[in-house]
């Protein structure tokens, strides 16, 4: 068998070296490691080979695969030197000419939107705040003034990942209203952009996944005004003009009073298709902490009042880019991302 293996060894080798293009050698490797090639073969035939001499032959079945490998890749690295030096030396080559532009990757709407509102917020003495996506049913829920049997469960349709440990996809970044709770002591504000799940049949305007942003003041003698101007600067810093604001009464289990807040259109006076015809654009759900909610989260509500606000980021890029689908924005279609 070493005499075999030694003419096999001779034979690979000079085909190897006798190669003058890289379609030839891949000839020479399909012959002899190829699937069905002449090493395969005498791997083969192993099971011929008495059993104490099975070892032996197989370390050294395995020894000139190696050694194979090892001259196939030496050969192929000095084709490639023959070939780039026999372009260099071509008469119509030109070492001066630029080379070929890389393709250059994008930041996606969301992410843009997301880094910009950062900027505006951290402008404002915010803090920027994460918190997990697999969330505890405390938090996303109980905490948040919405107990087993409320009523505001119904509007969460809610992807479960334990109901025994009540382990779930977060369904909104409130969460982490409970979590700066407990972990900052008051006065602070803070803002928590992320992601959100929730089981819903999705079209042009509603997806499983989307992104929200959760904002936080907790301090003495906050106000509905304070909330108002909030919103009133972070507005024209974003559209870089004075807006018109809104407040209309909304029930959200975890602030009382609770608001929808609304801005006049940016883009139009008598009505567009952005605003639906009605001049006004619905922006975002907001109001004062619950006291429930500062108790849950360890807060003296006599002596601490706070508002909280959350800004749909996903519908915010719709309107700032002009996209007619949500879908767009978790479809990682590469003929969309391309044109941020």
């Amino acid at each position: 068998m070493s005499a075999e293996r030694a003419e096999l060894r001779e034979r690979a080798l000079a085909a190897i070296s006798a190669a003058r293009e890289p379609s030839e050698l891949a000839r020479v490797e399909r012959e002899f490691l190829g699937k069905d090639g002449a090493l395969g073969k005498l791997l083969g035939s192993i099971r011929d080979v008495p059993p104490a001499e099975r070892k032996a032959f197989g370390e050294g079945a395995n020894e000139l695969k190696r050694a194979l490998e090892a001259a196939l890749a030496e050969r192929r690295a000095v084709l490639e030197r023959e070939r780039l030096a026999a372009e260099r030396t071509d008469e119509h080559f030109d070492a001066t000419l630029p080379a070929r532009a890389l393709a250059h990757g994008s930041l996606h709407p969301l992410t843009h939107v997301v880094r910009r509102l950062e900027q505006i917020f951290s402008s404002m003495g915010y803090a920027i705040l994460d918190g997990p996506e697999v969330e505890l049913d405390a938090y996303n829920f109980e905490k948040l003034n919405i107990p087993h049997d409320h009523p505001a469960r119904e509007m969460h349709d809610t992807f479960w990942c334990d109901r025994e440990q009540r382990l779930l996809m977060r369904t909104h970044t409130s969460p982490v209203q409970i979590r700066a709770l407990e972990k900052m002591p008051p006065p602070f504000r803070a803002i928590v952009p992320g992601r959100c799940f929730r089981n819903e049949t999705t079209d042009a305007s509603h997806e499983h996944t989307f992104h929200q942003m959760e904002g936080l003041v907790v301090g003495e003698g906050i106000t509905v005004g304070h909330l108002i101007g909030t919103m009133k600067t972070f507005l024209r810093e974003v559209f870089q003009q004075e807006l018109e604001v809104r407040l209309r009464p909304g029930y959200f289990p975890f602030v009382e009073p609770g608001f929808e807040l609304d801005v006049r259109c940016p883009f139009c006076a008598q009505g567009c298709s952005v605003c639906k015809r009605s001049t006004w654009i619905e922006l975002c759900p907001c109001g004062m902490v619950h006291p429930a909610v500062l108790k849950a989260g360890g807060i003296d509500s006599q002596r601490y009042t706070g508002f909280a606000f959350g800004l749909g980021l996903s519908r915010l890029v719709m309107l700032r880019y002009g996209i007619d689908d949500i879908r767009h924005l978790m479809g990682a279609d590469v003929r969309f991302l391309e044109q941020f």
